[in-house]
């Protein structure tokens, strides 16, 4: 039935990607670029409605309020793909930096580039986080935007050792806005790198910004504190309800570290 549901799951959520690109394809283009954001918006709202009745995974987003007014930076875990997404519908003009081999892909790139994100060319990290900075900085003169940064940079299974770069450190420092940090476990649900999707709730939860002006040093060790304790509170939540989902060595790991003994 798991095996079921996940392929069920996967062959929707990829029609419903092509099906709405295609359909919303001349309004995309033709709108206004705010007004745009309609579409990528109600796509992420029905694959998490597919996501939830196909898979069984809920999701439930806390802390809403804790995101502020105007230009900030969202900095969420990077466990899964789930978590590309699923925070798309909270805030208000989104703003990515991906790699610029991405906006050359048909359709895909045409959209990345209708949102005006940040692309950065491979090379040099110093040259190309000086130039981030600075079309960064453009873009949020131009309107208040929300940069969202996988401080980690690529997905880590849930528990694994935080391993944050220092890319988000300059950022906070050179753009002057606040950061909020995101806790979740999608991870235990949304697996990276794997076909199945296990059946609960995604909890995830928006912190309490941190506000511009904190020394880089001070910054960085705020940012992993509250974001690991989040984590592991959502972790032992997870593992310790019914129905947990099967957990990979790493969140065992960590939950003995935490003085928990994960259920077999």
């Amino acid at each position: 039935m798991l095996y079921l549901r996940s392929l069920a799951f996967n062959v929707a959520f990829y029609l419903n990607l092509i099906v709405q690109m295609i359909f919303w394809t001349p309004y995309y283009f033709l709108a206004e670029r705010r007004r745009a954001w309609y579409v990528p918006k109600i796509w992420v709202r029905t694959s998490l409605w597919l996501h939830a009745k196909l898979a069984g995974a809920r999701t439930e987003i806390q802390g809403v309020d804790n995101l502020p007014e105007g230009s900030y930076i969202l900095a969420p875990k990077h466990q899964s793909f789930w978590d590309t997404i699923a925070f798309l519908p909270h805030v208000p003009d989104a703003l990515y930096i991906l790699k610029r081999e991405l906006t050359w892909i048909p359709f895909f790139g045409w959209y990345i580039m209708k949102m005006r994100m940040i692309p950065v060319d491979r090379g040099s990290r110093s040259k190309a986080l000086k130039a981030v900075v600075a079309a960064t900085r453009q873009e949020l003169a131009r309107n208040p935007r929300q940069l969202i940064i996988y401080p980690e940079g690529t997905r880590r299974p849930p528990g694994a050792e935080p391993a944050y770069k220092w890319g988000i450190v300059e950022l906070y420092f050179r753009l002057g806005v606040p950061v909020v940090p995101v806790a979740h476990a999608a991870g235990l649900y949304w697996p990276r790198r794997k076909f199945l999707r296990y059946p609960g709730t995604i909890k995830a939860r928006f912190l309490p910004p941190i506000p511009p002006g904190l020394g880089k040093e001070e910054f960085m060790e705020r940012l992993i504190r509250e974001t690991e304790a989040g984590c592991d509170e959502l972790l032992v939540e997870a593992a310790t309800g019914p129905n947990p989902p099967p957990l990979p060595e790493t969140a065992r790991k960590r939950l003995k570290d935490l003085g928990l003994q994960p259920k077999d």
